[in-house]
């Protein structure tokens, strides 16, 4: 927990009927903050915001924001399912929405005007909602949370439905509105997205935290360094790249380069040296682990035998 959080929850947990959605967890986020919770479907993620958000009540545990006045006006949230009228017209909703938030209806309208040249969705202003396809309705859904620029921004999974290159333009978005003064905090299953925007990330588990810090915190912590891809002259057996001392796991893929996972105490020099010694090496890269290796390893025993859970808040 950070000392002066702008928002701070405690030992919160949440259940429905047997299912235990959430449990004991514990976080903080910083003012101007970016902070992910991730993990895959069903692993506490949506119960977690609702609950921050008073949409249902924890059946134990606490929330506070460090938020001086009234708090409802000066939060943001975009909904995983679509929560927009789709027979209105978008300029007509998106003002609604602003006006709900406490906006003159002329700052509303202005403000919708400049997301909506921001989207590339000026010239569709007096359209129905339901005349744009998924990923331009999730850029009016996300217009909609964030049109009053509130204090803190709540997303969930905020990249749904979009192409490669909207989801780039997304986290510039993203990005751009911390700079403006809002702290966020989003939830996804779509790791690779999260890793290149957040500044501290919890990762979840059926309802459980198993990670929380910097990626570069994370990766500290993480059974696996890095990576080699190998190409080889006579490709070897996987169980004769495994034997290799630091080498975790080894796979091949269609196109024949190896994928090795070094343990954290091995460098990529003194793994590319051992396997050289044994097998001929026709091609090499390196990558550094990601957060979805990461994450399997935290909840899968298959990639990782040393399983344990970390803390690193």
């Amino acid at each position: 927990m950070t000392e002066h959080p702008i928002l701070a929850a405690q030992n919160l947990s949440k259940s429905y009927a047997r299912v235990q959605a959430v449990e004991d967890l514990s976080f903080s986020i910083d003012e101007g903050e970016i902070f992910a919770l991730l993990g895959p479907n069903g692993a506490g993620k949506s119960t977690t915001l609702r609950m921050l958000l008073d949409i249902i009540r924890p059946d134990s545990g606490e929330i506070h924001f460090n938020i001086a006045g009234n708090l409802r006006p000066q939060l943001g949230y975009l909904p995983e399912e679509r929560g927009l009228y789709p027979d209105l017209p978008i300029m007509r909703t998106l003002v609604y929405f602003g006006q709900l938030r406490g906006m003159k209806t002329s700052d509303a309208r202005k403000s919708a005007i400049h997301w909506l040249k921001k989207a590339e969705l000026a010239d569709r202003a007096n359209d129905k909602l339901m005349t744009l396809s998924k990923g331009n309705q999730q850029k009016i859904q996300f217009i909609s949370a964030i049109i009053h620029k509130p204090r803190f921004a709540i997303l969930d999974e905020p990249f749904s439905g979009l192409d490669p290159i909207n989801q780039e333009r997304f986290i510039e978005t993203i990005r751009e509105l911390r700079e403006e003064g809002t702290t966020i905090l989003l939830s996804s299953h779509q790791m690779p997205l999260v890793e290149k925007l957040a500044d501290r990330m919890m990762l979840l588990n059926k309802g459980k935290s198993i990670f929380c810090g910097t990626i570069g915190q994370i990766r500290q912590q993480s059974a696996w360094e890095g990576k080699l891809m190998l190409r080889f002259s006579s490709s070897p057996a996987a169980a004769d790249l495994e034997a290799i001392e630091g080498i975790g796991s080894a796979t091949i893929d269609p196109e024949g380069e190896w994928t090795l996972d070094l343990d954290r105490h091995t460098s990529l020099s003194q793994a590319l040296e051992r396997v050289a010694a044994r097998f001929d090496i026709a091609g090499v890269r390196s990558s550094q682990t990601d957060l979805h290796d990461i994450y399997l390893q935290m909840t899968d025993p298959r990639h990782n035998p040393n399983k344990a859970s970390h803390d690193v808040q």
